[in-house]
């Protein structure tokens, strides 16, 4: 039997490699996203598959339009990946992101509860979670500290998952992604903003790319990789939440320095705090500086996770290591350069 899947938030990177995933699989996909995202299927149209997803439009914050589209559809399985998912956003609308990123998340499973309790349930839950960390790898065990309206409401979201699944016997998971990068990435996230903003630079169409924390550390992926244990964990007989990572972390002073060896940029670091710089060998230009504007309220220094737990019951491990990830990039920003 053809199986059907309703993917929220199916134009991010995550929803188009799982889209592209499960219609290899010989699903049927039904694709959903906000109103005002529908303009954005760049990434569908990359993949050679936006004419093959069934669009469909939902206001997660909307529990009507959830129950409209559980109702036109017999779901097998259903991947949450919708939401407002910018951490630096999430000061700035505390309460859209709770509505949309949390609250979002009860909406759904209640529905799930009502209209077919056999639906198979997914839930994106982050490692922003986890915050100003406690441990220093973080498993499934790991206690959460957000730091941001955005893990906050994660946290609402993981929670109210796992009270489904005990409370209701729906078969609904968490997986607690870190961070996992591709070419789909969206430019507003630090890495595509690097790799892009490294690639106008050479092309001589940017003089300076401003950051944030340079020092911020975190545990990069490839998410092509990643939404394959996305899909395997919604395929095991018990439900069970995973942490999905690669258990190495890396600052973002490294992610450059990797992307300037790829672009064979000589360049060098001056200064120190708010008053360092990346400074072009060549010419003496600036071509990366601080930007207060672009620090967090409240920061996260590290994450690492480990994700053995997934190694053991999906037999999933991460294969692409951080220079493999950044030539990827790279490679499709000069392909795709306009």
């Amino acid at each position: 039997m053809k199986k059907t899947a309703l993917i929220t938030g199916v134009s991010g990177q995550d929803g188009a490699y799982l889209a592209n995933l499960l219609l290899k699989k010989n699903y049927k996909v039904i694709g959903s996203d906000r109103r005002s995202s529908r303009s954005s299927l760049w990434r569908l149209k990359r993949l050679g598959i936006e004419k093959k997803v069934i669009l469909e439009e939902l206001e997660l914050s909307e529990l009507y339009d959830i129950k409209r589209l559980l109702q036109k559809y017999k779901f097998d399985e259903i991947y949450n990946l919708g939401a407002q998912s910018f951490v630096k956003s999430s000061f700035n609308s505390p309460l859209y992101t709770s509505n949309v990123t949390g609250t979002s998340v009860l909406k759904l499973l209640e529905t799930i509860r009502e209209v077919d309790p056999k639906i198979k349930f997914y839930q994106a839950s982050s490692s922003e979670m986890y915050g100003k960390v406690s441990e220093k790898i973080q498993n499934e065990d790991t206690n959460f500290n957000p730091q941001s309206p955005y893990a906050i409401a994660k946290v609402f979201g993981h929670f109210t998952t796992q009270l489904y699944r005990e409370s209701y016997n729906i078969f609904a998971v968490s997986g607690i992604l870190f961070n996992h990068e591709s070419p789909l990435r969206g430019e507003e996230f630090v890495t595509r903003k690097i790799t892009l903003g490294l690639v106008k630079i050479l092309k001589g169409d940017l003089n300076c790319l401003e950051l944030g924390n340079i020092y911020a550390k975190r545990d990069w992926g490839y998410a092509k990789e990643y939404v394959e244990a996305i899909w395997k964990m919604l395929q095991q007989k018990k439900p069970r939440d995973f942490v999905i990572s690669t258990g190495k972390t890396y600052s973002v002073k490294q992610f450059i320095n990797e992307t300037l060896r790829f672009l064979k940029i000589d360049a060098k670091w001056v200064g120190k705090g708010l008053n360092e710089r990346l400074i072009n060998r060549e010419n003496r230009r600036t071509i990366i500086k601080i930007n207060p504007k672009f620090f967090r309220p409240a920061e996260v220094d590290i994450l690492i996770g480990d994700s053995s737990k997934a190694d053991k019951f999906l037999k999933w491990k991460s294969k692409t290591k951080l220079k493999e990830l950044v030539k990827i990039m790279i490679e499709s920003e000069l392909n795709n350069y306009i």
